[in-house]
């Protein structure tokens, strides 16, 4: 095995499940969500935005809302081998749609990535491979974003991303005029940095965060990093931080935590003292 399928095949135990124990199919992944999202009273809808239909969960009843809180989520099953390119990337645990259910207060509702729960016409592989971040998902994601806004009756927004999902985040945020802030957790922010230093195949056709940095200051950003994540190293993420000149978005390294454990456990208290900031 060369060092690049090494370092590809523990990344994808480190996303997947511990141990690379065997992997759910696709129905089993997309009917684990909706029955996590159905335990608190949420339902998913397909939203049908060019050229893919993306999938939200959100509570149906939910009130009307000046500032709604939109969680994405990270890259999903975007492989399932060194080599093997997955069929279908929808996430075994889905880390965004968890943040988003144990948000502790405000109005919130979740995307998932293109071709994750819902495929469409235009899913292909490359949309979770190399062309995840490309100009058309994220024109497809602001799409389905401006959908619940609507939905919600909201002015204004926040954006949650995780790992890849942050990515996505900030590329939507720096292309539109009603976001707030950006929170990302475990956020691959700089997708040239990561593939030089996992040696991995250049991410080509997907834009990069990292370009956009002098556009992205219109909003608050907070970037939090895992002392112990091996996947995106927090000092990926203080180098993308310190891209700025001025207004240098805030990084938080937590102790302990890694690209997994334990966000969504100490997601409530982490929620609340946001809300103690500008």
């Amino acid at each position: 095995m060369s060092q690049q399928a090494r370092i590809l095949s523990s990344l994808l135990c480190a996303l997947l499940v511990a141990g690379c124990a065997l992997i759910p199919t696709p129905e089993a992944r997309r009917d684990s969500a909706r029955a996590l999202a159905a335990s608190q009273g949420w339902r998913m809808q397909a939203l049908p935005v060019q050229p893919f239909a993306l999938a939200a969960f959100f509570p149906p009843n939910a009130a009307p809302a000046d500032r709604l809180t939109v969680y994405l989520e990270g890259d999903g099953m975007a492989w399932t081998g060194p080599s093997r390119i997955s069929e279908d990337p929808t996430p075994v645990n889905a880390m965004a749609l968890r943040l988003a259910l144990a948000q502790p207060a405000g109005a919130v509702a979740y995307l998932g990535r293109p071709c994750q729960y819902v495929f469409a016409a235009a899913c292909e592989a490359s949309y979770w491979t190399a062309r995840r971040f490309a100009p058309e998902v994220v024109s497809a994601t602001s799409d389905a974003i401006d959908v619940l806004k609507k939905r919600f009756g909201a002015r204004e927004l926040t954006l949650v991303g995780y790992s890849g999902g942050g990515a996505v985040a900030m590329l939507v945020a720096a292309r539109r005029q009603d976001v707030v802030r950006v929170v990302t957790v475990a956020g691959n922010l700089d997708h040239r940095a990561w593939t030089s230093l996992h040696r991995l195949d250049p991410l080509r056709g997907s834009l990069n965060p990292a370009d956009d940095a002098p556009s992205s200051r219109r909003f608050v950003q907070w970037h939090l990093a895992g002392e112990k994540d091996a996947v995106v190293p927090h000092r990926l993420i203080e180098d993308f931080a310190g891209r700025y000149a001025k207004d240098r978005p805030s990084v938080r390294v937590v102790p302990g935590f890694d690209h997994q454990c334990c966000w969504v456990e100490a997601w409530p208290g982490m929620w609340n003292n946001f809300q103690e900031m500008p």
